[in-house]
C-alpha cells in the first residue's frame, strides 16, 4: 500500500526518484497516465492490469466509458524504473499536470499521484474544504 507525501525534483533528464519506501513494488513495472484532474496517476503494472479489465468490461456505448478509456490508456506509458529507483515522467504527461521541476508525490493506496507543487496546494485546499462541509466517512459507510 502506497502511504505518505514526499517532495521530489526532476533531475535534467526529466526524471524523478520514486520513494524508497514505494520500490519494492514498483520495481517490476509501473504504469503512468494521466489523473482526473491535472496530476499523474502512477499504478504497479499488476494494477494497472486489474484496473484495465474493469475499464475494458465497461460498454463500448457511453460518453463515460469512452472518456475514461481514452484518459486512462491513450496518455500511458508503461516504465520499468532503474536500480536507482528513477523514471522518466514524459512531457506530455508532464505538461497535463503543470509539472517543471519540483513534484509532490502522494501515495494513495493502490496507487501514487505526482502534482505539481502549486496544484497539489491547491488540490489539497479543496480536499480540506470538502472534508469540512460533509462527512464523508459516513456518506461512504465507514
Amino acid at each position: 500500500m502506497f502511504l505518505g507525501e514526499f517532495r521530489h525534483t526532476l533531475d535534467e533528464k526529466s526524471r524523478i526518484t520514486l520513494p524508497a519506501k514505494f520500490r519494492p513494488q514498483l520495481a517490476p513495472g509501473i504504469v503512468m497516465t494521466a489523473g482526473m484532474d491535472r496530476y499523474v496517476l502512477v499504478y504497479p503494472q499488476d494494477e494497472f492490469e486489474l484496473l484495465a479489465e474493469r475499464v475494458n468490461a465497461l460498454p463500448l456505448t457511453g460518453r463515460d466509458a469512452a472518456t475514461l478509456r481514452r484518459l486512462l490508456f491513450v496518455n500511458a506509458t508503461d516504465i520499468v524504473p532503474d536500480k536507482q529507483g528513477r523514471v522518466v515522467v514524459p512531457d506530455l504527461l508532464r505538461q497535463h499536470a503543470a509539472i517543471e521541476t519540483d513534484v509532490v508525490i502522494a501515495g494513495v493506496g493502490k496507487f501514487i499521484e505526482i502534482w505539481s507543487p502549486e496544484e497539489w496546494q491547491r488540490a489539497r485546499a479543496e480536499i480540506q474544504d470538502h472534508a469540512a462541509q460533509e462527512s464523508l466517512w459516513a456518506k461512504l459507510g465507514i
